[in-house]
């Protein structure tokens, strides 16, 4: 493996990330403060279109699975589906001239649209970490480029975000089409690194699919790590999801518009998007040091210790003071919680690969595309719930979306338990869930080795 095909992968999770990222932390405040949906259709909207993208997935992996090109099984899929993925997105924040009900069937269409080419394309991505080497540590090093891009994408992202915005409405744009205009320019960013991702990476890895779907899935059904492994990527999307969706909430409703640091010189703005910057930033050095604390401690203990620092990072951020030194708390706690979130992510891919070779191992047959699917799915349904949950317990809180409104102590609360305690929660049942767990360094090595002998004399 190349340094070019390292950083040509973690660019196709750079693309995808730049999109997921605004869809799951601006969408929810798009859809209830500028689109105009009530909180009660928002989080409807959300739960429904995501599990149905959450459902797509597995068909979108046997699919690709079956798929031959001279390209190979994955890698095509980011050619062919670059364009309807930019596209899409830009349909996505476009407000059309219509009534209430037909701006919300707009909102579904253009929503299931947007998360069906998104699974069109994400799925082979992930996919393909199976098929471009069959070295269990050379994976982790590939997941860990990808989830250093996806971040490096993310802070790209929600950095430009409402700079971008705010530029368009200088011009004489208004709010709704500033926002449209800021997804252009995002959409196009994108396309370039998909091409990109497709023009410098290789498939070398040859494996063999079952010609029975039916086949697949029932081998999947009986496989325990992969069972735990998919609550695992749910809860971590779940986590990252609720904070995320609720930060813009959060610095609206509770820190403000009044927030700056004042360095003498000059003063520094203290909102979501920055927020959420320093901790895209951050979760690329806990990419960053995933790979070798993983390989002290093996992958189980470092993704467990991780989410110990996420319960007890997350509880603290509760009793953080709307005042200057509870904002550079706030600041710190998010440089931790991310920094935890950044060595989670690359692992749960690495695992998952795992899992595909484990399946491989126990079956005979080569189910790549359908498990790395499953962990879409899995993260899907997390995100799903958790934009739904958002909207919900906003609604349940008494939080009122009307412009220059002063929130309730209530709702102002709410929105401190969505930063805190409910996030920890999560991180909790996480390391239940990860107790179960079963492949361990050693076993990984024992079946990499027996796969390695029999890929070759299959050849």
């Amino acid at each position: 493996m190349t340094q070019k095909e390292k950083i040509g992968y973690g660019l196709g999770d750079m693309s995808s990330s730049m999109f997921w990222k605004i869809f799951s932390y601006y969408l929810p405040f798009f859809y209830s403060n500028i689109f105009g949906l009530t909180l009660a259709d928002a989080g409807l909207l959300m739960l429904i279109t995501r599990v149905w993208d959450a459902l797509f997935d597995p068909m979108m992996g046997a699919v690709v699975d079956r798929t031959h090109s001279r390209w190979g099984k994955y890698r095509p899929y980011l050619l062919w589906m670059a364009v309807p993925f930019a596209v899409s997105g830009i349909l996505l924040f476009t407000i059309p001239d219509f009534g209430y009900t037909g701006k919300l069937a707009w909102a579904y269409v253009t929503y299931i649209l947007m998360m069906t080419v998104y699974t069109g394309i994400n799925v082979p991505y992930g996919a393909m970490l199976g098929v471009m080497t069959d070295d269990s540590n050379a994976k982790t090093v590939f997941s860990s480029y990808r989830m250093f891009f996806a971040y490096g994408g993310s802070f790209i992202a929600l950095g430009a975000w409402e700079p971008l915005c705010r530029l368009f409405q200088s011009m004489g744009c208004t709010v709704a089409a500033s926002w449209q205009y800021a997804m252009v320019v995002i959409a196009i960013a994108c396309l370039i690194g998909f091409f990109a991702c497709f023009g410098m990476t290789r498939e070398r890895v040859k494996t063999i699919s079952s010609k029975s779907v039916f086949k697949d899935v029932k081998s999947l059904l009986v496989n325990s790590p992969w069972w735990i492994l998919n609550v695992m990527a749910m809860c971590s999307n779940l986590f990252n999801t609720v904070r995320g969706a609720t930060a813009t909430y959060y610095f609206k409703d509770y820190v403000s518009s009044d927030a700056f640091w004042d360095f003498g010189a000059f003063s520094l703005m203290l909102y979501a998007g920055l927020f959420l910057m320093v901790g895209e930033i951050c979760n690329m050095a806990g990419v960053v040091l995933a790979v070798p604390f993983s390989a002290k401690v093996g992958k189980k203990p470092a993704y467990c210790l991780s989410l110990v620092g996420l319960v007890i990072f997350s509880i603290l951020f509760f009793f953080m003071p709307n005042t200057v030194p509870g904002w550079w708390w706030m600041m710190l706690l998010q440089v931790l919680i991310s920094i935890c979130t950044g060595i989670i992510s690359p692992l749960i891919w690495s695992m998952y690969a795992d899992v595909a070779d484990y399946a491989e191992h126990k079956d005979g047959t080569s189910s790549t595309g359908l498990i790395f699917s499953s962990g879409s799915m899995a993260q899907k349904f997390g995100s799903a719930f958790a934009g739904w949950a958002v909207m919900a317990l906003l609604a349940f809180f008494g939080y009122n979306t009307a412009e220059n409104v002063m929130q309730t102590p209530e709702a102002v609360n709410g929105l401190k338990y969505l930063m805190s305690f409910i996030p920890a929660g999560i991180a909790l049942l996480s390391i239940f869930v990860l107790w179960l767990y079963p492949l361990n360094r050693s076993q990984m090595c024992v079946i990499n080795s027996e796969l390695a002998k029999r890929r070759k004399g299959a050849r």
